[in-house]
């Protein structure tokens, strides 16, 4: 990546976090008296360069009644933590790093650890997850194909799928067998994002079936669990 490839990325990285920072408030009341929870829904995200900010956006408006979330952000092993932290401490949600074992509540979220990769396994009516080291997939440990494929799987139409900003074309793949199986899909638009390259590749490839930008990606999601 050149020096002028990295300042555009950073520079719309800050005035994305900045558009949130104004947003949220707003847009968390219209959400609080609509949403419908059901424990055998399930929300899974994928996102890569500025997801981090993305997904902070995504989750801090949403209320604690909603479904729960699985998270595959590209990132390394600590910040995983570090950012799992910050979004429980920021959002309405109970946001913990994944380990194996832990199952998936309403209004509960998990993030992939860094390194590893993350699955989900149905128990009953509920879904666990499963964190394990192996190769890279598309280039990335954690995969979101690798962590949609099991959603696409053990969820199937109880699932909604959400592809962000990020380089690449990981999960997208994934995101297409989610909607094969039943899934609703969203894919954030080119206007909002940092790098316009999953969710583009997701889009021309059909898995996505909306595109909008970031700050309506929370108020879509609500809407298609009514």
């Amino acid at each position: 990546m050149t020096f002028i490839e990295e300042m555009i990325i950073k520079i719309k990285t800050a005035a994305i976090a900045k558009v949130s920072s104004q947003l949220s408030h707003e847009t968390a009341k219209v959400i609080n008296n609509n949403v419908i929870s059901a424990n055998e829904k399930i929300i899974a995200i994928g996102a890569s360069t500025g997801g981090t900010e993305a997904i902070y956006n995504i989750l801090k408006t949403l209320p604690p009644q909603t479904p729960g979330i699985v998270v595959a952000q590209h990132i390394p092993p600590v910040f995983s933590k570090m950012f799992a932290d910050r979004l429980n401490a920021s959002t309405q949600l109970h946001v913990k790093e994944a380990e194996t074992g832990d199952y998936l509540e309403c209004g509960s979220v998990l993030i992939a650890p860094g390194e590893k990769h993350m699955r989900i396994k149905r128990a009953g009516d509920r879904y666990q997850v499963e964190c394990f080291e192996g190769g890279k997939v598309n280039g990335h440990c954690p995969s979101i194909d690798v962590l949609f494929d099991s959603v696409a799987k053990e969820a199937g139409n109880k699932a909604i799928g959400v592809i962000l900003t990020g380089m690449g074309y990981d999960g997208a793949k994934g995101l297409l067998t989610m909607r094969r199986k039943g899934a609703r899909t969203i894919g954030q638009d080119e206007r909002s994002s940092v790098v316009y390259g999953m969710p583009k590749v997701a889009f021309e490839i059909g898995a996505v079936e909306k595109q909008v930008p970031l700050d309506h990606i929370a108020k879509t999601i609500i809407s298609m669990l009514n």
